[in-house]
């Protein structure tokens, strides 16, 4: 019998996974078959809900998500998921992309794939917004002189914790050079 198995994460602590928990259980997950992780970024390379979401998978059955970068960070990551998947024989249903795209078909692979560059694209507009001038007037004053916690900033920014002392390294890079 096909099962379905869902899947949510959420990036930090404070966030919750209330609304993506509603989406799978509409969608005809069984709470049983629910694996979350919370405080997860997408990034990181161990991530022990989808962990177990991969390990209940059995052919034929479907691994359904909210939303794509549920999968991970990258274009390549998240495509080999996919391949992973298809392997496997499990499809891949996605909420958020209007209904059901069947990975294992050559229009369904495509369409993941496009969505898949998409979601990386935004991910790295959103992580190189933050501008020369708010590093150098207004966030690396405030994180070294440590008023404000860089996680706050970071949050009020609408970006990652690393993101700030990324950005903040490459302008003191390119300044000193």
């Amino acid at each position: 019998m096909t099962e379905l198995i869902g899947y949510a994460r959420v990036s930090t602590k404070a966030q919750d996974t209330d609304r993506q928990i509603q989406d799978l259980r509409a969608a005809r997950a069984r709470h049983d078959d629910l694996y979350i992780n919370q405080g997860r970024s997408g990034a990181l390379t161990k991530r022990p809900g989808l962990d177990k979401a991969l390990d209940a998978l059995q052919p034929d059955d479907n691994l359904v998500i909210t939303t794509l970068d549920q999968l991970g960070r990258s274009t390549q990551k998240i495509l080999d998921l996919a391949e992973e998947l298809r392997t496997r024989n499990i499809e891949l249903r996605i909420l958020n992309l209007g209904g059901d795209v069947d990975t294992k078909t050559p229009t369904g692979a495509m369409v993941f794939t496009a969505m898949a560059a998409l979601a990386q694209m935004e991910l790295e507009i959103k992580s190189r917004t933050f501008t020369n001038s708010q590093i150098r007037h207004h966030t690396a004053p405030k994180l070294i002189q440590a008023v404000e916690p860089a996680t706050q900033i970071a949050r009020d920014i609408g970006m990652s914790r690393v993101t700030p002392y990324r950005r903040i390294k490459e302008h003191q890079e390119i300044t000193e050079n």
